[in-house]
Formats: structure tokens, sequence, C-alpha cells
């Protein structure tokens, strides 16, 4: 595992200002890959929780990981050819097995024994590509078209979410209701929105675009990318094809988001030449390369999975390790390993935000490197968002001084 610790420069006090070290919070790289695999990928984060695939013995296993090799469990269920879990939330997790000659769209509740199959009656093959309250979405293939659909628990419970007029369509994400995905229209790939149904169907594919998939979904944001020109460009929507946002970092030659929490987004973006793993907060310039957080040997990377426990933020995902010669699981975390400063009662301790018991301005520039850095101790009226609101609260505690 390594460690990366530093401080940041002071940046402009307000605006939203991307994840990055810090002086009270650190980045830190964990490889999931379970003994005596010769590959491992992580897919999904979400409640402690890791998902994805390990090959073992020659066979892709659906795996679990609670954040460390050891913790590693195997999903695969009897009579299973191979499996992968694609999603993990709410102590499910979602992906496709292939048993019978027939990729099924497969449910989990952490062991290989709670394996559901979800294949609905018709469909000759299936995926589930999310799980999020107690629903999973992705596609199953019926009549001859790859269907947008949506699971409640069962195979019964089926739920076809191809639009009118589409040649094919998939979902590949769920949260808060709402699908996202593409749907094939014209011959062009369009992002896509669902809210439970066919007819709930919202075209996300901006104007100018060659191509456009949605990837994630999660309060009231969708992720993904879209083409202009001949380049893959990482964005953003609202709800509308109007209020794309374009993330795409400069330098880079094609980026795309995978995943999307609370107002971050996690994928990769092709610079130098590397896949490298990325993470943005908003804006194209808000970029941070997760890749550079790797240890010496790791040629690529691909972030696919984030979450946050209000403290620290997860990301799963992989890279190739030229050291070992395989893909391996990794799981970034970005968080406070010790306490926060200025948590000590009364305003001359809170204020003492650099801790050297003297109230004074390297105490302002410490909460600003904070602050700018999106640190989760410069939350300080406790709401989850590090913003001006937080600054303010600052300005107040430090002006009483002692």
């Amino acid at each position: 595992m390594k460690s990366f610790t530093s401080t940041t420069a002071l940046a402009v006090v307000t605006g939203t200002v991307a994840l990055t070290s810090a002086a009270h919070a650190q980045w830190t790289v964990t490889n999931l890959n379970p003994a005596g695999a010769t590959a491992s990928y992580a897919y999904a984060a979400g409640g402690g929780q890791q998902a994805g695939e390990a090959n073992v013995g020659g066979v892709n296993r659906a795996s679990l990981w609670s954040g460390s090799a050891a913790s590693w469990v195997d999903l695969n269920p009897a009579g299973v050819t191979e499996s992968a879990a694609l999603a993990v939330s709410g102590g499910q997790q979602a992906g496709v097995a292939l048993r019978g000659g027939v990729y099924r769209a497969s449910l989990w509740s952490g062991t290989a024994a709670s394996w559901v199959d979800l294949n609905p009656a018709g469909s000759t093959h299936s995926v589930a590509n999310a799980v999020s309250g107690g629903q999973q979405a992705g596609l199953a293939f019926v009549g001859g078209v790859t269907r947008a659909s949506l699971w409640s628990g069962s195979a019964a419970s089926w739920v076809d979410l191809h639009p009118a007029g589409a040649a094919w369509s998939e979902a590949y994400a769920a949260g808060g209701g709402q699908q996202a995905g593409y749907a094939q229209v014209s011959g062009v790939t369009h992002a896509s929105l669902w809210s439970g149904s066919a007819a709930s169907w919202v075209d996300l594919h901006p104007p100018g675009a060659t191509e456009s998939i949605a990837n994630a979904v999660s309060g009231g944001q969708q992720a993904g990318y879209v083409v202009v020109g001949v380049v893959r460009r990482a964005s953003l929507w609202s709800g509308t094809a109007a209020s794309w946002l374009d993330l795409h970092p400069a330098g880079a030659t094609q980026s795309e988001v995978r995943a999307i929490s609370g107002g971050l987004q996690a994928g990769h973006a092709r610079v130098g030449g590397v896949r490298r793993a990325s993470l943005w907060s908003g804006t194209a310039a808000s970029w941070v390369d997760l890749h550079s957080f790797l240890p010496a040997g790791f040629a690529r990377s691909e972030a696919r999975g984030i979450s946050s426990d209000g403290v620290n933020t997860y990301i799963a995902g992989y890279g190739f390790n030229s050291v070992t010669g395989r893909t391996e699981a990794l799981l970034w975390v970005y968080g406070a390993p010790g306490g926060c400063p200025g948590t000590g009662s009364g305003a001359c301790s809170r204020a003492d935000w650099n801790e050297d018991g003297v109230v004074d301005f390297n105490d302002f520039l410490a909460f600003l490197n904070d602050f700018n850095a999106q640190d989760p101790c410069a939350d300080l009226n406790g709401d989850g968002v590090v913003d001006f609101n937080d600054f303010l609260e600052f300005l107040n505690i430090y002006n009483v001084g002692c």
C-alpha cells in the first residue's frame, strides 16, 4: 500500500475545488488482488464494500471485498461457469453469471449461496449493471432486441425500459429512482435517462455530438461521455441534453466518467498516451490524476466506482501492474487519518487550526489549505459539503480570537 500526503498551495477561496491531498487528509491506495488470482478488477464501491471479479483457478469469479485483499469473498455460484459483480449498494451486489450457456443478470447478498437469477422469461441473455434501493438495472435480449431493463429482485419483476423508436438500449446505472444508459436512435448512440418506465425516457444527447452514453446517475446528475468530432470527452448532465458539461481535462486525448457520488465523478483520462484513473468535482479544471498515487510499475489504470461514508471517499478500480504482469483490483481512499484540527471546546481551540497553541494568521492559512483541498475536516457546519459557508464559519471563529 502506498500513502501520499502533501500540503496544497493556496487557491481562490470561492468556488469548488477538487479533492487533492492536504495537511489533514491523504490518499491511500490498497491492492485488492486476492491470493492466487491471476487478474482482478474492482468495478464498484458502496457501503464499505467493493465489487468486481477475480480470475482464480482459471475461472472469472464474481468478487466482493471490504477494503483489503484478505477480505475477498468468492461470489461465483455453484453450477456457474463464470461470473462478475458489476455493482454494489445496500449490501447487495449485481452482475452477471454464465449458466447453461446463457449469460444471466444476477443478484447477490454477500455470498455465493445468495445468488438470484434475474434472467427474465423469453430472454436469451441479460446483465445487471447496477443496483440501488432494491432495484437492479441493465439489459435483457428479448425478441431479438437488446432492451434497457429494470428489476426489483426477481426475474418476474422485469420491466422493459426500451424507448419507442430505438433500435436497442441498455441501462448502466441506477440511483434515486432513476436509470441511466443509452439508446440507439437513428443510427446514433444517445445518452439516456429513465425514471422506471419506457415512457419516461429522456434523451441526453447534446447537439453536435456524434455519440454519447450515460454511465452513472446520482443525486439528480448523470455522467458518462460525449464524442465531439473524434474525441471522447468525460461529461456531466443534470437531467437534460441542454445541461451537458464538458469535463475533458486539458492535455487529455480521451476521457470518460464511469461513476458519480456526492458531486464527485470518477473514471479515466488518457494523458501522455497512458490511461489514468481520474477524479473530477464538476469541472474540467477540477481533474485529479489518481494514477499518480499508484506505486511505481503501474502502466495504466481506471476508476470504476465511487462512494463516501461522510468522512472518507472510496474509489474502486484497477490497474495493470507491469512488475507482476497482471491487472489488479485497486482501492483509492481519501480521508483524514487523524482527528480533525480545531475540535476542542471553546472558540480558541477551534480557531487554532494548526494546533500550535496560538491563534494567528498561520491558522487562517492552514484552514485555507484544507478548505481549497475540500478536506472533510473543513466542513465546519456539518452539512456534508465544503463550501463558502464553511469559510464564513471559520472567519467567525477566527475573529473571536483569544
